[in-house]
């Protein structure tokens, strides 16, 4: 969403500047398994709910603040990004609640405070309750709006691997990136910037986000190129051009969310690598985004527009990637928070990406391109069929194949599901095995492909107050000769009808050539039709 959208859905927001009779209150963020200080994000709310943002006491640290609202709602994001150093906030005597957390792998600490003057300093300790990089997972945001600046603080507080800034952004089909005032990506080479060996980010990545066609309002929707070389000084228009440009530096191609107005008629003419399975409608704040762009069909059994609630923006989700992928677009499963302009914390929904060897930023894009994943809002799905992380294809595939699946969670699962081919073949009763930290969850069973297939797993994790987490794995792909895979006949019949309607929609907006993109896209899904399964 653009900056400029944004602006009129923000509201004025209840923050303290500086208040008289103010008492200093000094604190440190520890890891309770060293003892050390870490960097981290802190809330503080008062008693009246207005909320104050602290400093670094360090004249070398740092502390980014950060204050989202989204209009007419309660979700609100409001916190200080603060470095590995001691921390200091002014606050008039009263009570408060301070919330401190390092991304999802720290169990976060709220706690309340009586601030009177001449209290003592403040500790906080964050447990981490699972240390994935460890086991050869590592994380990353892929839909990032905040600024070079802001990146070092950023990745080392909510301690993720790997983040793709977008600094290069238009959203005018005729106006290129690199024209747009808001694009950055100019003031840096195409060369990872490291943080540290851990935590690093790469500039070059560019948002095509179209609202407006031939000078005229015409949404359209968005799209990433991720990892490229040279900046686009070419407008979206030919779009052929774009994809050229993009194959022939090895980028990614990033089909954004599943509901844009152009998505479905975009999937087979962009075959793009990657899609936000975890997106950025997805925060710890509230849920807010609803009646949102295209509605859901009936046949998904959603409630409403399918962007009512929270569950069923997930699921609408879910199961449009299901479709496209039964269509035989192998796209791999990403995930981004659009952090920078929503109420939501930099790598609140991240991809983890396998790796055998140490981290590396190029092993990781690579990893990432091949579906070698996890998305996640929490909990932490680790999965192998025949001994193989997702990603893998297995050819000829007439086996059985052992599958298990491995989850924890901070807090316990409501359920783990094997789906095959877009519909759920197996639910398992999580067993939730508590320890001092966390839940662990284990399921075994076995699969015998009865013809071309994918599989993948997901499970959800239930939180207070009707939220909830998930988390879900890239598929696996199984292929038997003579047997192609084959879209569900619902599916097919709604892919065909929303390219139908998307040409009739644009048809004397967009160019002929584009048109075009959409007529190859309608035969696409046409074909596929005539031999859909029921």
């Amino acid at each position: 969403m653009t900056g400029t959208i944004l602006a009129r859905l923000l509201l004025p927001l209840s923050v303290a500047l500086s208040s008289a009779g103010a008492v200093t209150v000094e604190g440190e963020i520890l890891d309770a398994a060293t003892n050390r200080s870490m960097p981290a994000r802190l809330q503080i709310r008062g008693a009246d709910g207005t909320w104050y943002f602290a400093q670094s006491a360090a004249t070398a640290g740092s502390a980014l603040r950060y204050e989202r609202q989204r209009a007419n709602t309660t979700s609100v994001e409001m916190h200080t990004t603060l470095s590995a150093d001691p921390f200091r906030v002014e606050l008039p005597p009263g009570r408060y609640v301070f919330t401190v957390a390092r991304g999802p792998e720290y169990v976060a600490e709220r706690r309340e405070v009586e601030v009177t003057a001449g209290r003592p300093r403040i500790s906080f300790r964050l447990l981490r309750w699972v240390d994935m990089a460890k086991a050869g997972w590592f994380s990353g945001d892929t839909h990032v709006h905040r600024t070079p600046v802001e990146m070092a603080t950023l990745l080392l507080a909510e301690d993720l691997n790997v983040a793709l800034p977008l600094l290069d952004w238009t959203t005018d089909s005729h106006i290129t990136a690199v024209a747009d005032p808001r694009s950055t990506g100019g003031h840096f080479p195409p060369a990872v910037v490291v943080v540290d060996p851990m935590h690093v980010w790469y500039p070059r990545n560019t948002e095509f986000e179209i609202f407006r066609v031939a000078n005229r309002p015409h949404r359209l929707g968005a799209f990433f190129v991720l990892n490229h070389r040279t900046r686009f000084e070419r407008p979206l228009f030919p779009l052929a051009e774009v994809i050229a440009q993009a194959r022939a530096e090895e980028a990614l191609l990033d089909l954004e969310k599943h509901n844009w107005e152009w998505t479905i008629a975009m999937a087979p003419i962009l075959k793009p690598d990657l899609i936000e399975l975890a997106n950025n409608h997805l925060w710890q704040a509230e849920y807010a985004l609803k009646n949102w762009a295209v509605p859901a069909p009936a046949w998904m059994k959603l409630s409403g527009s399918g962007t009512d609630n929270e569950r069923d923006w997930v699921h609408y989700g879910l199961q449009s990637y299901y479709a496209l992928l039964n269509c035989g677009l192998r796209i791999a499963p990403t995930a981004g928070t659009a952090s920078g302009v929503h109420p939501v914390p930099l790598g609140f929904s991240r991809v983890y990406v396998q790796l055998d060897g140490p981290f590396d930023y190029d092993a990781w894009i690579r990893g990432l391109a091949a579906g070698r994943s996890f998305v996640t809002t929490g909990p932490m799905l680790r999965a192998q069929a025949g001994g193989r992380w997702p990603g893998t294809t297995f050819a000829d595939a007439r086996a059985e194949s052992v599958l298990q699946c491995d989850v924890r969670s901070e807090q316990p699962l409501e359920s783990i599901e094997l789906i095959v081919n877009g519909e759920v073949a197996q639910r398992f009763t999580p067993e939730n095995k508590r320890d001092a930290a966390a839940f662990t969850s284990v399921v075994t069973t076995r699969f015998q492909p009865r013809g071309t297939s994918w599989l993948a797993w997901r499970c959800f994790e239930p939180r207070p107050a009707g939220r909830f987490r998930f988390a879900h794995s890239a598929p696996w792909y199984f292929t038997v000769p003579g047997q192609p895979l084959r879209p569900r006949r619902v599916e097919a019949e709604w892919l065909v009808t929303r390219v139908k309607e998307e040409i009739a929609r644009s048809r004397g907006v967009v160019p002929d050539g584009f048109l075009a993109d959409y007529e190859r896209a309608l035969g696409f899904y046409e074909e596929l039709a005539t031999r859909a399964r029921e």
